[in-house]
């Protein structure tokens, strides 16, 4: 068996929403690539991260040698490297929305974070603030919105699964875990997201961490 000459550096797939994302990218799209992993949730797991990343956090895509980090940063490359996978739309206006949501996913949405953490496996309770509540409104807009606009090829956010779609998937597990309640457009994206194989191979993963560690 060939040796995948990609490897990808994730934390904790109950805990880290930022390592799913490239994952789910390279899964979807069906890209060899082997796995490597450092806890989160152990003492010293900072410097542990530290002296195996550059910038000292997950995930790390490492590809003939170089380092490539943060997950818009991998899954950039990604899209450059793989120009026929289509990892934005190909379409110029549902692109530019498309990197927008994307951006807007990875910078925003303090509060949600915060107060919602991912724990991909499990069931929680929270209360959410009213900044979490307009988060997660903006959140169910932009599905709605997207699908409304862009969702005729397919049942993902512009059609065809793209690089957007996998920056949105720790929110829908999110939902699922604080019993974030949906309705119409929004809630079909989420149960078909939370349906995909990769997604399920992900929460086969964060279940088994979680046996092992009470175990």
């Amino acid at each position: 068996m060939t040796t995948p000459d990609m490897t990808l550096l994730i934390g904790n797939k109950n805990l880290s929403s930022w390592s799913l994302r490239p994952w789910l990218v390279l899964s979807h799209y069906g890209i060899a690539f082997a796995e490597d992993h450092v806890r989160l949730d152990v003492p010293d797991d900072r410097a542990t991260i530290a002296a195996r990343t550059p910038a000292g956090w997950v995930p790390v895509l490492w590809h003939k040698g170089d380092a490539v980090w943060d997950s818009l940063g991998i899954c950039e490359y990604l899209a450059d490297l793989y120009l026929e996978r289509h990892m934005w739309p190909e379409d110029a206006r549902a692109r530019a929305v498309a990197r927008s949501v994307t951006a807007e996913m990875h910078s925003g949405f303090a509060a949600l974070r915060n107060e919602m953490p991912m724990y991909f496996s499990e069931e929680k309770e929270a209360t959410p603030s009213e900044a979490c509540r307009v988060n997660i409104a903006r959140i169910q807009n932009i599905f709605k919105d997207c699908r409304d606009e862009f969702g005729d090829g397919g049942p993902f956010l512009f059609g065809a699964f793209s690089i957007a779609d996998a920056f949105y998937a720790p929110v829908v597990s999110r939902f699922r875990t604080y019993g974030v309640t949906c309705e119409g457009a929004a809630a079909d994206y989420c149960e078909m997201m939370w349906s995909l194989p990769s997604m399920q191979q992900w929460y086969r993963g964060a279940q088994a961490e979680v046996l092992e560690a009470e175990a």
